[in-house]
């Protein structure tokens, strides 16, 4: 009897699983169908479409590739062991290991006793550093590939693009054939799954994807450029991109950056200088642009034109070339007067206007004058790094034949582009520096800090602080000015949603159709609630034919974990679901609802004792759950609550 039982059991148990297994296929079927391209929209099913992830700075493995004796330290090098990031060799080991890490500061080589490469595939990009306890502390896009299998896209629709994040773009190119391996690899894509890619990149990836769009235009004949774009891309996400520069990076350069690891600042900034990649995330201003130096023709010649870097006059108007401040404020001994400045003769009487001799005198430096080489010049006698900083500028950023990446960017020529970031959270955007007394790499020290909250300006140390506040912040690490660029790709008239982020009924959702506009930024009238965390949409499907421009600005989403946020991943796949449904109506998807589309996003409602959302959800009670939110799952007909959003 007890054995016919558990027979039944079991049997009832199989048709459950059975129940959602078919489920699931529905959700398969419902996305199957015609694959068509055409006006900028997709129709048919995401089993064609590739995804391909540009990760951000420092957010890529790199593993010896050489055989290194640690004196003193149990632990050596070996082939493939990892370096970047491997927190146990870092504290046992730690001048091995960064002799593993760091690069000629002239040339971008390797240490004459070590040296590293990128690793490859995804697990190179999901945890920087796995194990029970680091790899939690350093996921990066991990939670971004269980979305994808959970949704049912296949191991090879999903691919990394790994890189040398330490290298400038030029010698990405020189060292590794990054750009090449990358048109590569959306064109395997292509061939392999029958429809084009998806490009998510995140912080520095998305200047790593601007170059590559440059690099590309030189590769292919001129009349193919387009097509190629839209043969093999599809739509660009652009998470946490610093179009205009990260002032984070000033703090690098100077005084050292240790982003959470067990070294001195001045470690951090000897390791940091050595890359070539430091310069690439440097303030620029939104003023000045450069013609390209080299104008190379697709038959292989190459004709030298004018290298010009030419300002608009609005850039000698205002003060902080688009920034909120001015991002440098440094104290320079002027015991030789005047004639100690040789380098910066050219800036305005008024930076010397307090000068005196033998006492300390303040200067202020502008994007500009950061990323054109004028502070670095101004400092040359007072920091042995100057000289460094100053020729690897010229030769991989000012002089670069493909690009100069130190200039603000305009729309991809991509048919779908969105611009996704955090915004009002407290970012550093201006920074006073002093002499240490301390030999290099300690030579500087910080004695006060600027940040932007939420549309105003702060100091540390309590301060009046002069400057321009934009409408809101940054994300922590990106001021609001560098990541709000791109709503200069948005046309003339653009729609804007604001919601919640989390799953709602659509009581709190604020929509303004056809809004004006014509300055750089565009600031909808809405209200907030101060306890909700939104989301509003810039959208723009009008101004191109053919051609869709979104900005998704998140409240409260910081830098580096907006790439693991549910509220970002629900809405890509949302935006992707009602792209290949044939039946869609609109442009964007509907922002009127959000309900949960994850066993994950259901939760238990204490208040009415049962399952939150429960059009949605159901109790379920499965061996292993340790309370009742777990047991709260999606229901069997969960597939068809996507319909919703076409």
């Amino acid at each position: 009897m007890t054995n016919d039982r558990e027979t039944k059991k079991s049997i009832m148990g199989g048709d459950e699983r059975e129940h959602r297994r078919l489920a699931m296929t529905l959700a398969a079927v419902l996305l199957l169908g015609a694959f068509q391209l055409g006006e900028g929209e997709l129709k048919g099913n995401y089993s064609k479409l590739s995804g391909i992830i540009i990760p951000g700075f420092a957010s890529t493995q790199l593993r010896a590739w050489s055989i290194l004796d640690c004196p003193y330290s149990p632990l050596d090098f070996n082939p493939l062991d990892l370096v970047w990031l491997d927190t146990t060799k870092l504290l046992s080991a730690v001048n091995c290991w960064l002799k593993c890490m760091l690069l000629d500061p002239y040339n971008q080589t390797d240490h004459p006793e070590c040296k590293s490469r990128p690793d490859s595939g995804l697990s190179a990009i999901t945890e920087l550093d796995p194990g029970y306890i680091t790899g939690p502390l350093s996921s990066v896009w991990k939670e971004w590939v269980k979305w994808c299998i959970e949704f049912g896209i296949e191991a090879n629709g999903i691919i990394a693009a790994p890189y040398d994040w330490r290298l400038s773009p030029s010698m990405l190119e020189e060292r590794d054939l990054y750009f090449y391996k990358l048109k590569q690899t959306f064109e395997t894509a292509l061939k392999l799954r029958g429809g084009p890619s998806i490009v998510f990149a995140h912080s520095l990836g998305n200047n790593v994807f601007r170059y590559f769009l440059e690099w590309l235009k030189l590769e292919i004949a001129p009349k193919q450029y387009i097509q190629w774009l839209d043969d093999h891309i599809y739509a660009f996400f652009a998470v946490g991109a610093p179009l205009l520069g990260s002032t984070e990076t000033v703090k690098g350069m100077l005084s050292g950056n240790t982003f959470g690891l067990p070294v001195s600042e001045g470690t951090a900034r000897l390791m940091f200088n050595s890359f070539g990649s430091s310069l690439w995330m440097m303030p620029f201003s939104k003023y000045c642009r450069a013609d390209a130096m080299y104008l190379k023709h697709f038959s292989g010649g190459i004709r030298k034109g004018p290298n010009t870097y030419q300002c608009e006059q609005k850039e000698f108007q205002s003060n902080y070339s688009g920034f909120s401040t001015n991002i440098i404020n440094i104290e320079i001994p002027s015991t030789r007067g005047i004639d100690a400045y040789p380098s910066v003769s050219e800036f305005s009487q008024t930076n010397y206007s307090s000068m005196e001799y033998g006492l300390p005198t303040q200067l202020s430096f502008s994007a500009r004058e950061i990323s054109d080489g004028a502070f670095f010049k101004a400092i040359e006698d007072y920091d042995s790094d100057s000289k460094r900083t100053l020729h690897q500028l010229k030769k991989s950023y000012h002089d670069d034949p493909v690009l100069n990446p130190l200039t603000p960017w305009d729309r991809p020529p991509i048919k779908n582009v969105f611009c996704i970031y955090g915004v009002d959270s407290r970012t550093e955007v201006g920074y006073y520096f002093a002499p240490s007394g301390k030999p290099y790499p300690d030579n500087w020290i910080i004695t006060d800090v600027i940040y932007e909250i939420e549309g105003s300006l702060v100091s540390r140390s309590g301060n009046q602080v002069e400057g321009n506040p934009g409408p809101a912040s940054g994300d922590e690490t990106v001021p609001y000015h560098s990541l709000s660029w791109c709503k200069t790709w948005l046309g003339p008239r653009v729609n804007i949603t604001r919601a919640p982020q989390s799953e709602h009924d659509g009581s709190d959702v604020q929509v303004e159709l056809n809004v004006e506009h014509h300055d750089e930024d565009v600031v909808p009238n809405m209200t907030r609630s101060p306890r909700v965390k939104y989301i509003t949409y810039y959208e723009d499907s009008e101004s191109i034919p053919g051609k869709r421009t979104a900005v998704w600005e998140l409240d409260k989403a910081n830098h580096r974990n907006i790439v693991r946020s549910p509220a970002l991943m629900r809405e890509l796949w949302l935006q992707i679901w009602h792209d290949i449904h044939a039946d869609s109506p609109s442009k964007f998807v509907s922002k009127a609802k959000r309900g949960p589309l994850r066993d994950d996003d259901c939760y238990w409602d204490y208040g009415k004792a049962r399952c939150a959302w429960p059009e949605y959800c159901e109790y379920r009670y499965v061996f292993g759950d340790v309370h009742l939110g777990q047991s709260c799952r999606l229901r069997n007909s969960s597939a068809d609550a996507l319909l919703h959003y076409v």
